[in-house]
């Protein structure tokens, strides 16, 4: 007996084949499953650079609202702030920081940066914001409809850009009890950033093939990628403008964009991800309040990878979050020489 059709093919070796290729499509949709098992979650923070401190804590606290869960100091240039703003349980992903450096130059907006940040408000509160930052005089401006949700566009204090938007998406969410905000039209955590960069693509096939998003939607030359189904904290928006000049950090302007991981374990994944992408991610820092790792996305943004513990209760209990100055266990014994050049901040005076 031939194992040899009339053709030339094997039938026993066709089958053997078809076996190899059934298993190998199962071995990759694993590994794709595992990648995507092993991924950021969505927001963990976003830091930006502030101008003057003191300002800074009046405008987040007395006119946003949000509430001050930690002041720390930059622990890579501990003669400046690092200031926390969050929802009143300081959750991972209602962060939004800042190094307060006021001789800084303005920022010079360009690709290579993100260029606002979006802030989650419940659905129905837009006329609330409105009215409010009419009569504390924030400059404000166009409304507009992103993707079906209703959304304010301001400016800080300092020039940064912002946008509040309607959600009604679930969030993790705990009210600040001593906010001027009534808790029903408080912020609820960071929405989403948008990003200029000069190349879409390279971004968009770091974003899908190491981080785990996928591309949801295009608007008006805005590109949505998010994590799963994406929704409030798990998207971000990107720009492809080739013709703009690359972007450089000054007040005003974002730092870094931290992406959420659950854990330790997580991260190292992801870190290793990133450096199969060659794209040089730092060894995990450990912030005491959270790990990091660090690195340049293709298009220049810096990101970081965060875990959401221990948190901001590690060394504070929750009532008194953000009232006294807090420094990491390792720059404790600096503490005099720290305090001795950082100015006094005041805290919020309250506003209407």
């Amino acid at each position: 007996m031939t194992l040899l059709a009339v053709g030339g093919t094997c039938p026993l070796c066709s089958v053997v084949a078809l076996r190899f290729e059934v298993d190998a499509q199962a071995n990759h949709s694993r590994h794709l499953l595992g990648a995507l098992m092993n991924t950021v979650t969505g927001i963990h923070h976003i830091t930006c650079i502030a101008g003057d401190p003191q300002e800074n804590v009046e405008f987040y606290t007395s006119v946003l609202g949000m509430r001050l869960v930690k002041k720390s100091v930059n622990q890579d240039v501990p003669d400046t702030y690092h200031l926390f703003y969050a929802d009143g349980e300081a959750h991972p992903g209602a962060d939004l920081t800042f190094f307060p450096w006021p001789k800084m130059p303005p920022v010079q907006k360009g690709v290579g940066l993100a260029v606002e940040i979006s802030l989650a408000i419940p659905a129905g509160s837009l006329e609330y914001w409105a009215d409010r930052l009419a009569t504390n005089a924030v400059a404000v401006g166009e409304r507009e409809v992103r993707h079906g949700e209703r959304v304010l566009r301001l400016t800080d204090p300092h020039g940064l850009e912002l946008a509040l938007v309607e959600t009604k998406d679930e969030r993790e969410f705990g009210p600040w009890t001593r906010s001027p905000v009534p808790a029903e039209h408080q912020i609820r955590g960071l929405h989403a950033v948008r990003l200029w960069e000069r190349d879409l693509a390279h971004t968009a096939g770091f974003l899908v093939e190491t981080l785990g998003f996928r591309l949801i939607g295009e608007e008006r030359g805005w590109h949505r990628y998010g994590i799963g189904d994406g929704g409030s904290g798990r998207h971000l928006d990107i720009r492809a403008m080739p013709n703009e000049s690359r972007g450089s950090w000054g007040t005003g302007g974002v730092h870094h964009v931290a992406w959420r991981v659950p854990d330790d374990a997580t991260e190292l994944a992801v870190r290793e991800r990133v450096a199969a992408a060659h794209r040089r991610p730092t060894e995990v820092i450990d912030r005491f309040w959270f790990k990091s790792v660090y690195f340049l996305e293709p298009g220049g943004v810096l990101f970081e990878i965060a875990t959401d513990g221990p948190g901001f209760t590690v060394d504070e209990d929750l009532a008194t979050l953000g009232e006294q100055l807090v420094l990491p266990p390792w720059l404790e014994p600096h503490r005099q020489e720290i305090e001795s050049v950082l100015p006094v901040l005041r805290p919020f005076a309250g506003s209407v």
